[in-house]
């Protein structure tokens, strides 16, 4: 018995010693190999990034004269093996080969990251540019200024916030101009807040804001009217323009200020008729058969009784062969002879029937309790039914189909 455990003894310690010593020739190995590397013999031909750039003569990287600014889109060594052709010309950039190459000697550049890769397209920086905003740029044909501003509204402190940023391209009657801005908030037109006046520019920027106390419930019946003057070397006032902005269309919060852009427009400084005047904007879609008025705004309303209770409204109707078709309103305004509407309605008429067809807008008033007064009306069409400046409305729509055609009309 004590041979065979003195054999046993021997081979285990025979085994063991073998199996320690794999273990240390396979962990030697393994760490030979981390710190050792595969010496380059030879170089390749290959694309250079920085040759990408420096030689622009080459055909095989030259990009089209449209894609000149483009920057090239390359792919990493280790996904080489494969055939990467140039997007653009369909033509192979770089020859199969070794895809390594010996680094350079000297300071090492950013463009040695990429040795040995192929370029296989590019990518164009102007797709990935925002917007450009033209609103300062694109002025249509009689353009007489445009007004910048933005208006935010705080419901714990009930104040209306109104910034005015700048006013650009103004036309004034003289060769220099010194302008500013009044601003109100209708219908209240007695009482204005003011801005200082900058000298001698057509540009002015203002950078100015307003604070107007109004109470939730009536804010959005309110309406801003930004009027633009010039003031002359006699200290006299000259309107160049005026925007009218109603606000109960706008969601007016504390965290949502947006920047606003409005043309401004020619104030009608003619006396309003003996009934008010009416302010809308006709349109016809040939292609679609549709109808489209823009009631805009009213003034110079003979008001039954005013006080904040009286509502006035516009009614609009589709005629034919003077019966009506369709008809569509307004919202009430309350407490103003010269109410703001700015509200869109369309008609389905088919061009076959704008020869008998015809549109009349009526003003109403409207007092709680009690009926609802006619304060005026005046009707559109062709020769069949009007005359005068109705007519020539009515014409030049037609005239101009899908264009928006703007007049003032007379109630009667």
């Amino acid at each position: 018995e004590q041979p065979v455990a003195v054999a046993g003894a021997t081979i285990g310690g025979i085994l063991l010693f073998v199996l320690i010593g794999m273990t240390a020739y396979l962990l030697w190995k393994k760490f030979c190999c981390l710190l050792s590397y595969e010496k380059l013999t030879s170089s390749v031909k290959t694309t250079n990034a920085s040759a990408f750039f420096q030689d622009q003569t080459n055909p095989e990287t030259q990009l089209k004269s449209t894609r000149s600014r483009s920057v090239p889109f390359i792919i990493p060594p280790k996904l080489h093996g494969r055939d990467w052709i140039n997007l653009t010309n369909e033509e192979q950039v770089q020859e199969d080969s070794d895809p390594y190459m010996i680094p350079q000697s000297g300071p090492r550049s950013s463009f040695h990251s990429l040795a040995g890769a192929y370029v296989v397209g590019t990518i164009n920086p102007e797709l990935y540019k925002f917007p450009e905003d033209k609103s300062e740029t694109d002025f249509p044909d009689g353009n007489i200024g445009r007004l910048w501003f933005s208006v935010e509204y705080e419901q714990e402190s009930e104040r209306l916030l109104v910034s005015l940023i700048k006013v650009r391209k103004l036309q004034p009657p003289a060769d220099t101009c010194s302008p500013f801005v009044k601003i109100y908030l209708l219908p209240d037109e007695r009482s204005y807040l003011q801005s200082k006046t900058k000298r001698k520019t057509l540009n002015p920027q203002f950078d100015e804001n307003f604070v107007f106390q109004v109470s939730s419930k009536m804010l959005l019946q309110r309406t801003l009217k930004f009027l633009v003057y010039h003031v002359d070397k006699q200290k006299k006032h000259h309107l160049l323009g005026q925007v009218i902005f109603p606000l109960k269309n706008e969601v007016l919060t504390d965290d949502n200020k947006r920047v606003i852009w409005r043309d401004l427009e020619k104030e009608n400084l003619e006396p309003p008729s003996e009934y008010g005047d009416i302010q809308f904007s006709l349109s016809y879609n040939d292609y679609l058969g549709r109808l489209t008025v823009v009631v805009l705004r009213a003034r110079g309303l003979k008001l039954q009784e005013e006080n904040h209770a009286v509502g006035v409204y516009v009614k609009v109707s589709l005629m034919n062969h003077n019966k009506i078709i369709k008809s569509k309103k307004t919202a009430a305004v309350l407490g103003t002879p010269n109410p703001v509407y700015n509200e869109t309605f369309s008609f389905k008429a088919d061009q076959t029937e704008l020869d008998t067809a015809s549109l009349s807008l009526s003003v109403l008033q409207s007092i709680k309790g009690e009926k609802t007064l006619l304060l005026g009306r005046v009707i559109v069409g062709p020769f069949m039914y009007t005359r005068g400046k109705e007519l020539e409305h009515w014409n030049e729509m037609i005239s101009k189909p899908k264009e928006l055609v703007k007049r003032w009309h007379a109630l009667c």
